[in-house]
C-alpha cells in the first residue's frame, strides 16, 4: 500500500474514486411537494419569489409593488399581485437495514475491489454515495441505521461535514440481530420533523403487511419513499443442487436439507413476497426498485437514477 493510501482515512473507502465520479453527474430531484429552508431545485408547498408562477390574489396594502401584475392592471384596473412556487432543497433521511440477514453474500453477487458483497455491503455502497450526491446538491441528508431497533440517528444537514459524518457511522455499522422493519418505521416516521425524501436500503425479510403498514405511516406524514429492495441472487433464484447446510443468519439455527424438495414451494414464496412488496409500494407512490447484488452497485444506482430522471421507476 502507498504511504498516500496509508493515511486516507478508513470511512473514505466507502466512496470509491470512479463509482462516485460517475454517479455525481446525476441528480436526485423529489417528485413530491417538499419543505426546506434554502433555493434548491425542488418543489415547496409554500409561496416565494422563483421562475414558476402559480396564482394572482388582490392586493393588500403593504404588499410588494414589484410583484403587481401590471397587465391585469392595464385589463381590469385592478390591482392584482403575482405569487410563485417558492423551489427548495431536499430533506432526505436514509434508512439503513442492519440486520442479521444482510451478512449474506453468496456466490453470485458481484465482485468489487477483490471481494463479493454482503448486501449490507451493497446498501453501505449506496448510501455513501447517495448522501455524497445529496450534499453536492446543497441538499440535507441524514441516516438511520437499524435492525430489530434503531442503532443510530443521524438527522439531516445540509453542510459539507455531513458527509464525513455519515461515513463513519456506516463504516461503523456491522450486520447484527433480528430484523424489526415496522416498528422501527413507526418510530422514524415520527422522529423525522418536516416532509422530505425517505430511502429504504433493506432486504425487508419481516411481516409484509406489517411492513406496508410501516411504510404508509412515512406518507401518512406526507415523506416521499423509494425502496431499495436488495436480495441477494441465491435468495431470488435459489440455484441449489445438493444438501445443503442453511444457516439463520439471525439466530443459532441451522438445518441440512435437500434443495430439490424444496425449490419450487421456495421460489412461490419468493414470487408472492416480490408481488406483494411491489402492489403495496404501489398503492402508496412509493419507488420500489428491486436490486439483485449480483448487478454492481453503481451501474444499478446510475441505472435507477437515469430511470427516475426520465420519469420512470
Amino acid at each position: 500500500m502507498s504511504p498516500d493510501l496509508q493515511n486516507v482515512p478508513r470511512h473514505m473507502r466507502w466512496l470509491p474514486g470512479a463509482s462516485t465520479a460517475t454517479l455525481a453527474r446525476l441528480e436526485l430531484v423529489a417528485r413530491s411537494v417538499m419543505e426546506g429552508f434554502v433555493s434548491g431545485r425542488h418543489r415547496s408547498p409554500h409561496k416565494g419569489f422563483s421562475v414558476e408562477f402559480a396564482e394572482h390574489r388582490q392586493y393588500t396594502p403593504g404588499d410588494d409593488l414589484r410583484n403587481l401584475d401590471w397587465r391585469v392592471l392595464a385589463r381590469k384596473d385592478r390591482y392584482y399581485i403575482k405569487q410563485y412556487v417558492e423551489e427548495t432543497n431536499l430533506r432526505a433521511t436514509i434508512l439503513l437495514d442492519a440486520s442479521g440477514s444482510m451478512g449474506y453474500s453468496g456466490e453470485q453477487a458481484a465482485v468489487f475491489e477483490g471481494r463479493r458483497l454482503s448486501k449490507l455491503e451493497y446498501a453501505q455502497y449506496i448510501a455513501a454515495v447517495l448522501s455524497y450526491l445529496l450534499i453536492g446538491q446543497q441538499d440535507a441528508v441524514g441516516m438511520v441505521t437499524f435492525d430489530s431497533a434503531i442503532r443510530s440517528y443521524l438527522p439531516a444537514r445540509a453542510r459539507a461535514s455531513q458527509v464525513r459524518a455519515i461515513l463513519e457511522q456506516i463504516d461503523a455499522t456491522a450486520a447484527g440481530n433480528d430484523t424489526g422493519l415496522a416498528p422501527v418505521f413507526h418510530e422514524i416516521a415520527e422522529r423525522i420533523p418536516r416532509r422530505g425524501l425517505v430511502i429504504v436500503l433493506s432486504d425487508l425479510f419481516g411481516d409484509t403487511a406489517e411492513l406496508l403498514k410501516a411504510l404508509h405511516h412515512f406518507r401518512y406524514r406526507k415523506h416521499e419513499v423509494i425502496v431499495l429492495h436488495i436480495m441477494a441472487e441465491e435468495e431470488l433464484f435459489f440455484p441449489f443442487d445438493s444438501f445443503t447446510e442453511f444457516i439463520d443468519l439471525e439466530s443459532p439455527r441451522h438445518v441440512d436439507v435437500d434443495p430439490k424438495t424444496l425449490r419450487a414451494s421456495y421460489l412461490d414464496r419468493v414470487r408472492r413476497f416480490l408481488k406483494e412488496i411491489s402492489a403495496g409500494c404501489g398503492e402508496i407512490s412509493a419507488d420500489y426498485v428491486p436490486l439483485s447484488t449480483k448487478t454492481p452497485f453503481d451501474k444499478a444506482l446510475s441505472d435507477y437514477l437515469a430511470r427516475r430522471h426520465r420519469g420512470g421507476k
